[in-house]
């Protein structure tokens, strides 16, 4: 049944690319090179390196050695350490320019998001001794099974409850900031609605991909039931085909557009703006002082 998760989850990450290729030739290609364009490539392309690994260890009719299935396993979390440190820089970028370019929120931001992202590459350092795979024969096909047991799930959502104090975290940040701003916003006209508009689009971005993270991590917790990682009935091997789907969605297609849709706003801002210019970077100040100069985005 992985094979065909692998297949299903790989499609959608090629098709959202193809569906958004033309937004990132003109958002991403073609837009001022900076650190947020950097990030958006190795979220992207290093989503879709992901799902072909992944389909690799699923085909079932290529036998892998233990060493192989494990090598997968090893490249697969490298992969996933360095994307989650990427959307974590992407979560500090916004919020820095949320906050005014804060020197002081930043320094926060930095050393929360560096205290549990060090915490969690610790626990899977750990995780290494309590987790392997092994080639089994099932049914005539060769399949990777992993014979970690609980004791690396439970590892593993560990690493999960911390990255989501990080979410919470930033989602609450967001929201403070974007409530406080629209509401100011309100005592101004064309710039201030600007400001409102742009807080807006941020933070339902923001929450679609909450939302996303916030199902992953009820998944991921829920699979160190007993019940749930000892089985391998239908239903269990549904529960986990599911979670498979939906951790390639929050990270490798909610990921890129956390910037996507911010550049494309600023896109339509300069396009409708009688004076041939708009806002074309985040860094928010007071709605009677607005940069209008390129920022990071």
């Amino acid at each position: 049944m992985y094979n065909y998760v692998a297949v299903a989850s790989s499609t959608a990450l090629v098709y959202d690319w193809a569906l958004m290729f033309g937004q990132e030739l003109e958002l991403v290609w073609k837009h001022h090179f900076s650190l947020v364009t950097v990030l958006y490539l190795c979220v992207r392309y290093g989503g879709i390196l992901y799902s072909f690994i992944f389909i690799l260890g699923t085909i079932p009719s290529i036998s892998l050695t233990d060493l192989s299935c494990n090598v997968i396993s090893i490249v697969q979390s490298c992969i996933s350490v360095v994307e989650n440190v990427t959307l974590g820089a992407i979560m500090i970028i916004r919020l820095h320019a949320m906050y005014q370019e804060s020197r002081i929120m930043l320094a926060f931001l930095v050393v929360v998001f560096l205290a549990l992202t060090i915490t969690s590459i610790v626990i899977m350092a750990v995780q290494r001794d309590h987790y392997s795979f092994e080639e089994f024969i099932l049914s005539g096909t060769y399949q990777c099974v992993n014979m970690g047991g609980v004791v690396s799930a439970r590892l593993t959502a560990t690493t999960w409850i911390l990255g989501a104090v990080w979410e919470v975290l930033a989602l609450c940040l967001a929201i403070r900031v974007a409530v406080k701003h629209i509401c100011e916003s309100r005592r101004f006209r064309s710039t201030g609605q600007i400001i409102g508009d742009c807080f807006t689009v941020l933070i339902k971005t923001h929450v679609l991909y909450f939302t996303f993270f916030a199902a992953v991590s009820c998944f991921i917790l829920g699979s160190i039931s007993p019940e749930i990682w000892n089985s391998i009935s239908v239903g269990v091997q549904v529960y986990f085909g599911i979670l498979n789907i939906l951790l390639p969605l929050q990270m490798f297609v909610l990921g890129p557009r956390l910037i996507l849709s911010i550049r494309q706003y600023h896109a339509k801002l300069m396009a409708n703006s009688e004076a041939g210019t708009g806002i074309t970077t985040i860094s928010f100040q007071d709605p009677t002082n607005v940069s209008t100069s390129g920022g990071m985005y």
